[in-house]
């Protein structure tokens, strides 16, 4: 497995090990002791698998209080991964990474606690699968308008497919006392 830093040092793009031939692939997805020397999810205790079709964009979605960590990866298609730092007092408040996950790259990305987290589909469909260091709380749960100019996100898309609670997103001003407070380590 190899770690590849981003733009927000807590941000971590993950290559697996894969080994192929001409039957197919294989690679582990996850590997707790190897994740956990890398503190990346030193527990998790929420698998989610979602499947979404071309021009869906899902997020940008956090928690707080108990916020989650999540690892991320495609199983099939491709989507545009957005990390959206909302921590308060953070040297990288309100920057984003965009990684594009993929099932050719095979990149994972560690979406630590207290970043709003995103995705958009760029293929015919793609699935989607996450682990969650903590557990899904809907009364705990916020949404970060996907297209708050303060951000800068480009999606590569006008007018994505939304659900209803992603349509009534606020921005990160709106927000402001509802985001977590960074922790300096």
């Amino acid at each position: 497995m190899k770690l590849i830093p981003t733009t927000i040092p807590d941000v971590l793009i993950i290559e697996p090990t894969i080994f192929g031939d001409n039957r197919g692939f294989f690679m582990e997805i996850y590997q707790a002791d190897r994740y956990a020397t890398n503190e990346i999810g030193q527990r998790f205790v929420q698998d989610n698998l979602s499947r979404s079709v071309k021009g869906t964009l899902r997020g940008l979605h956090f928690q707080n209080p108990k916020s989650q960590g999540k690892l991320v990866t495609v199983l099939r298609g491709s989507v545009l991964d957005v990390a959206v730092d909302v921590r308060i007092g953070s040297p990288t408040f309100a920057r984003h990474v965009m990684v594009e996950l993929n099932d050719i790259n095979h990149r994972q990305v560690w979406v630590p606690r207290g970043f709003a987290h995103g995705f958009i589909v760029q293929s015919e469909s793609a699935d989607f699968f996450y682990k969650c260091d903590e557990f899904y709380n809907p009364s705990n749960e916020f949404v970060l308008q996907w297209n708050d100019p303060r951000l800068g996100i480009n999606w590569d898309c006008e007018s994505p497919l939304l659900s209803a609670r992603d349509r009534q997103g606020r921005s990160l001003d709106q927000l402001h006392d509802k985001l977590p407070v960074f922790e300096h380590a």
